[in-house]
């Protein structure tokens, strides 16, 4: 089966504003992401703030483009495509849900108009099958039609995230990435918003990349979780399994609790290595107990778990049945 959405060895690379008069540094954004979306599942992305987790979502929707590597849609090489083909493609294959509602709408315009600008843009239907679509998408998210008319300034931040998550629909696309699609929201209507994007997958039948911090929401929410640390992808496993192998993955899962058998928390120790002057090997062995030699000269490949569709990023793996006797040390 073709998957809706597939990167092959994507990097992006920025120029940060700190280096000097005449250079400036690289910031490593993502490195070597390979991952396909097939039609219908969820995928979720973990990690701390600043490892890329963005960075990958605009990837898949084409917002932006990767320094190297290859964005396929389709089957077909979005870059490749001519301007026109690309917008057309991702505008009507994908929808992006944002992070933050208040800036992601533009206050100016009324819900009514948020909602039939992709529609107008694209050129779908008539004026009246615009009007009806636009209907159609608020009662989908649960808006009652009197806030058509309503300004985003007016209604609370649930209100304007369910508006958010109607536009992104507008198009009828087969893949929504949502980047922290809760975390600007109250906690009380934070699992409102969950609830929703779950009923909408599956009534809709839509492929969903679910990215967060959240652990507990994200294997809720997915078929398989992507762990992301320094722009890399450094495990891949069914959402199912909380036994994780790469060191970092099962540091992340002993800080929620519940899914894992012993009760302590994994302490991270080590300096938090810059995007811009990455270590050398692997990217995590200055905050990882298992590091030696070896992981300071050689980044590691993927290795295959032997449960399928469960592979990992590291020289020396935990085992998969051991959560409870792991004792962290200072890394070397």
């Amino acid at each position: 089966m073709t998957a809706l959405v597939r990167l092959s060895d994507a990097h992006v690379v920025h120029r940060a504003r700190s280096g000097g008069v005449f250079t400036r540094d690289r910031v490593y954004a993502l490195t070597g992401a390979d991952l396909s979306i097939a039609a219908g599942e969820t995928v979720g992305v973990v990690g701390e703030s600043g490892c890329g987790k963005s960075t990958l979502a605009k990837v898949l929707v084409g917002v932006e483009r990767p320094t190297s590597g290859t964005v396929f849609v389709g089957g077909r090489d979005l870059w490749t495509m001519p301007p026109a083909e690309r917008r057309a493609t991702v505008g009507a294959g994908t929808g992006m849900i944002f992070q933050d509602p208040s800036t992601a709408l533009n206050r100016r315009l009324t819900i009514r108009r948020i909602l039939r600008d992709p529609l107008d843009v694209h050129d779908r239907g008539t004026r009246a099958q615009r009007e009806e679509r636009v209907r159609e998408l608020m009662s989908l998210v649960g808006l009652p039609r009197a806030l058509a008319d309503a300004l985003p300034g007016q209604l609370s931040g649930g209100q304007r995230q369910r508006v958010a998550i109607a536009r992104a629909l507008a198009l009828d696309p087969a893949l929504v990435v949502a980047d922290e699609p809760t975390s600007a929201l109250d906690v009380s209507v934070r699992a409102q918003i969950l609830n929703l994007l779950l009923d909408l997958k599956e009534r809709l039948g839509l492929a969903l990349v679910f990215v967060s911090h959240d652990i507990q929401t994200v294997r809720r929410m997915s078929d398989r979780v992507l762990t992301m640390y320094l722009g890399r992808i450094v495990e891949e496993s069914p959402a199912a399994r909380a036994a994780a192998r790469h060191p970092y993955t099962r540091a992340l899962f002993s800080a929620t609790p519940g899914l894992l058998t012993r009760s302590d928390p994994i302490p991270l120790t080590g300096p938090v290595p810059s995007a811009t002057h990455p270590p050398s090997g692997c990217p995590f062995r200055t905050r990882c107990w298992k590091a030696d030699a070896l992981c300071a000269e050689v980044m590691p490949g993927f290795s295959a778990a032997s449960v399928p569709d469960h592979r990992f990023r590291c020289h020396h793996p935990l085992e998969e049945d051991r959560t409870a006797d792991e004792n962290p040390r200072e890394p070397r």
